[in-house]
């Protein structure tokens, strides 16, 4: 598991569901492990690298000792896919603070645009793996 990078999404999230299972497609080399951020494994996390998950409605990316959210840390994970997604490294010019604005404001009407689950999505059989 150490050489895993660790995406912690918000578990009862449609769109947060809809980028894990994107990004498991285009995930070939098997880079990343997954898990809700209301599981026992994502509170754990977050508490290690001091997040606090009540300022925190982003995507968190757990890379060995270090944790990145909100556009740095969609941006990391584009890095590691299949395809053209990392070209999208290139936005990492924008400043911080606009690309976060920009991840803030989606993160907050996600449940408005996109709906919300009852409760953290299940994995298939065939993905159980992936998942922590």
């Amino acid at each position: 598991m150490q050489d895993k990078k660790i995406i912690l999404f918000d578990g009862v999230c449609n769109l947060c569901n809809g980028a894990v299972v994107f990004i498991i497609k285009r995930d070939k080399k098997d880079v990343f492990r997954f898990a809700a951020l209301q599981s026992e494994i994502g509170e754990k996390l977050l508490r290690k690298h001091q997040i606090d998950p009540e300022k925190t409605d982003s995507i968190i990316l757990v890379d060995d000792n270090n944790a990145f959210a909100k556009a740095g840390a969609a941006l990391r994970i584009a890095q590691e896919l299949s395809g053209l997604w990392p070209a999208l490294a290139i936005l990492r010019i924008v400043p911080r603070f606009i690309s976060n604005a920009v991840y803030d404001w989606i993160a907050s009407n996600r449940y408005q645009w996109f709906g919300k689950k009852e409760s953290c999505m299940i994995p298939t059989p065939e993905l159980k793996a992936k998942f922590l």
